[in-house]
């Protein structure tokens, strides 16, 4: 089988196209006919040994798939040969022909639904439900100011806020990016410049987030962007707010800790994986009110671009970019 994989660290030109023994399930596993793959920004970072997990290479990027079961492992009930499936991989693993599956971590995908957003819904979508709900007791009526609101997880947010009846304030960095966001359906836009920003620049962006949330602050600012966006969101905060921080692709923030004194708000981490691992049981609940929203049409992933797997490397180039518009996918096998 084919698989594009990440052979010495570096940026997507490292990525090599190579044939690789066809793996075997074991008890308790199932084997996939990758059709998607999606990619996410732990993407960007992991072929470059700058993330959390640093796998032993070779190894295929790529840990949200869609998917056909093509073999079943022994002790595994309740799948079969051609049922079709959605699973996320940790660390790694989706752009290649076929995947390793555990039956635990394997979620039926709904039958008719497209592979190609069936790979695109659960990384996003269920950081996105985990940190809305679980961090920031998000509550209908209530404020959510989002940065980076065109990528896919801001997308997700965007439709998740607005399920859970938040009034949605979705920050952009293009007019295109705020009509995407506005056709997800959020309820005001801001487009902000590009950092770094300096003093007089940090204060006007501040300005503008206040304006933007109004005179109550936002109840909830969903972060997954960080650098010098971080502290002029979170002096927007309301009173007991809650600040979550999801991912720095603008850099480690350094916020000055008197605003949270003054705000008495709340600066609370997600680690949706961490989640995952030591909550599955809530974590099924979240994925089972995923799909209940997926089905209804109140989430739908808005997809930027597929490539092929031969072009794996140039989907994780556009999403480094941070020009994408919702997620970036890789189909990797006809449907």
């Amino acid at each position: 089988m084919k698989a594009l994989l990440s052979v010495k660290s570096g940026g997507p030109e490292t990525l090599e196209l190579t044939e690789v023994p066809t793996p075997e399930p074991g008890k308790g596993q199932l084997r996939v006919r990758v059709l998607a793959c999606a990619l996410n920004f732990p993407d960007v970072l992991i072929i470059e040994d700058k993330y959390q997990f640093k796998p032993e290479r070779p190894f295929a990027p790529g840990a949200e798939i869609s998917g056909e079961v093509d073999a079943v492992g022994e002790g595994v009930t309740g799948w079969a040969v051609g049922d079709r499936l959605i699973a996320v991989i940790v660390p790694n693993g989706g752009l290649a022909e076929q995947v390793i599956v555990t039956a635990e971590a394997a979620i039926p995908m709904p039958k008719d639904a497209d592979p190609v957003e069936g790979a695109a819904l659960i990384f996003t979508y269920g950081t996105t439900i985990h940190a809305l709900m679980d961090r920031g007791k998000l509550k209908a009526g209530e404020t959510l100011l989002i940065l980076g609101a065109a990528g896919g997880i801001g997308l997700s947010a965007i439709e998740i806020g607005k399920a859970l009846g938040a009034t949605v304030v979705a920050a952009v960095s293009s007019e295109d990016k705020a009509a995407a966001a506005r056709e997800a359906g959020a309820d005001r836009t801001l487009i902000y410049g590009r950092a770094p920003f300096d003093k007089d620049a940090s204060r006007a962006l501040a300005k503008a987030f206040k304006d933007a949330v109004g005179p109550e602050g936002a109840h909830v600012i969903y972060d997954p962007v960080g650098g010098d966006y971080a502290e002029p969101a979170l002096r927007s905060i309301a009173w007991e707010g809650r600040y979550l921080v999801v991912g720095f692709p603008a850099g480690i923030p350094k916020i000055p800790l008197n605003l949270t004194l003054l705000k008495a708000c709340d600066v609370r981490g997600v680690f949706w994986g961490a989640f995952m691992e030591r909550e599955p049981e809530r974590h099924r609940r979240h994925v089972d009110q995923l799909l209940a929203w997926w089905s209804e049409g109140q989430i739908r992933p808005r997809i930027d671009r597929v490539y092929d797997l031969a072009d794996g490397g140039a989907a994780i180039t556009r999403l480094a970019s941070r020009s994408a518009i919702g997620k970036v996918v890789v189909k990797v096998a006809s449907d």
